[in-house]
């Protein structure tokens, strides 16, 4: 069967993003199969028509990737553009439309309905040749985990434990990543172990880590160096979350002789005396840490695995071993008032050659403990559509006086950025980018 599958992601700020999930749907479908993949981010609707018309699919595969981009202050929502895409194909093509993704997993019913689609996936998109199989030969659908249609929703489905395998044969999409800014990205393991309110990871990926070996880490990263990558960027929601994973395969990079940087995700927990100086060895060059407070009361409702003395302690470690630091702020969650911030703001002063990123309100998901706490301060209700975005405020402070305060301590410095920049930051990276700098470049912002 011909298999279409379509990135419809086009958010660029700050930077493009690689669709590396369908990397990894393509590597789960059986060779029978010819597969394609459309990146929006590519292609124009005009060279997508010339595709349809000339591949003819069986079967098309949309990427939910983002609901919207999660920022309170330069809020957009995309499933409107998703919803004007499926129309587009099915005046085209007859073929079924199947979505998944993480963010159609976190709110897989009201996605399925809002977009008209036929089938809807659950959970991790490897069992999308599990669905092929069935529409192929006519199977019963109902034993299908985590399978959405219009006449059965189902559950959560469990973590998936078959085979995890990238391909990228298919993948002619990544000259344009690579000519714009030289950045691939990286999986280490899936599944998160930690519990902060907030985050719908867990959800998405399950609570347990599943390791993806370290020479097989190191063997994808050398594929992507020998395609032309310039910079990797590790996807984890935690790349440190398993310390002892992190040093194993940041070790075998090494040993295969991984020679352009990397950077990921990381928490300011409590690591051993030389852990960046040997990740720093091994060719991390950027750490951008999601630290969101250092007051510890709003710490501890988050739920986070670290207090402020052990951000600061993380912090110095990273920044003496030469390696560039960046902090994410999540301000105005549950319990945050002025004292609290004010707690945040004041100790930020201790974190030197960085830059910060301030967000405020936290974007409410399903199956979080903040929408529990939501729930039980009445700020929704059962019946409260999240697929539009919701934040949550609290009671003491507002977010337009937590940007007045965020604003008016970080001053003339502009190594305190609110929010992703927005557009011109993104313009200013792009021209960086084709001007040959690589990877993220927040680092020309340390002070």
């Amino acid at each position: 069967m011909n298999i279409l599958l379509i990135s419809p992601n086009t958010l660029t700020v700050p930077y493009p993003v690689y669709p590396i999930g369908l990397d990894y749907v393509a590597g789960s479908l059986a060779s029978r199969h010819r597969v394609q993949i459309a990146d929006l981010n590519i292609l124009s609707l005009d060279k997508l028509a010339d595709l349809i018309a000339d591949f003819s699919p069986g079967i098309i595969g949309l990427s939910i990737r983002n609901i919207d981009n999660t920022e309170a202050g330069d809020a957009q929502f995309f499933i409107a553009e998703y919803k004007k895409l499926v129309d587009w194909l099915r005046a085209r093509c007859d073929a079924p439309i199947i979505a998944g993704g993480a963010g159609f997993t976190i709110l897989p019913h009201e996605t399925f309905e809002a977009l008209g689609i036929d089938y809807g996936i659950v959970g991790e998109g490897e069992r999308l040749e599990i669905l092929i199989d069935a529409i192929e030969n006519d199977l019963p659908l109902d034993n299908i985990p985590g399978l959405i249609t219009a006449t059965a929703q189902v559950a959560q489905a469990s973590p998936w434990t078959g085979r995890q395998q990238r391909n990228m044969s298919v993948s002619s999409h990544a000259r344009f990543y690579l000519e714009h800014g030289g950045m691939l990205n990286l999986q280490t393991k899936r599944g998160c172990s930690f519990r902060c309110i907030y985050c719908p990871y867990p959800h998405i990926e399950g609570r347990k880590h599943r390791l993806i070996a370290p020479q097989e880490v190191a063997r994808t990263a050398l594929t992507l160096q020998e395609k032309g990558a310039r910079y990797l960027f590790i996807t984890d929601s935690a790349f440190n979350s398993d310390v002892n994973h992190s040093l194993q395969v940041a070790e075998a990079f090494k040993k295969h002789g991984i020679s352009i940087p990397w950077g990921g995700f990381f928490a300011p927990v409590k690591l051993p005396a030389d852990y960046f100086r040997t990740m720093k060895e091994c060719g991390l060059k950027h750490i951008e840490f999601g630290t969101e407070s250092l007051s510890p009361t709003i710490l501890q409702n988050y739920q986070k695995p670290f207090r402020p003395q052990e951000v600061l302690h993380a912090h110095d470690q990273a920044v003496d071993a030469g390696i560039h630091v960046a902090h994410y702020f999540l301000l105005g969650g549950p319990g945050e008032s002025a004292a609290t911030l004010e707690e945040t703001l004041d100790a930020i002063e201790s974190l030197k050659k960085t830059v910060l990123f301030f967000f405020t309100g936290i974007r409410i998901y399903p199956h979080t403990g903040l929408y529990d706490i939501a729930l039980r301060e009445e700020k929704i209700s059962l019946q409260t559509n999240l697929l539009e975005p919701f934040y949550y405020e609290s009671d003491a402070i507002s977010h337009k006086e937590i940007e007045t305060l965020v604003l008016k301590k970080a001053g003339q410095r502009f190594n305190w950025i609110v929010g992703s920049g927005g557009k011109h930051a993104a313009a200013t990276v792009s021209k960086m980018h084709a001007r040959g700098y690589t990877g993220p470049l927040w680092e020309y912002l340390i002070r």
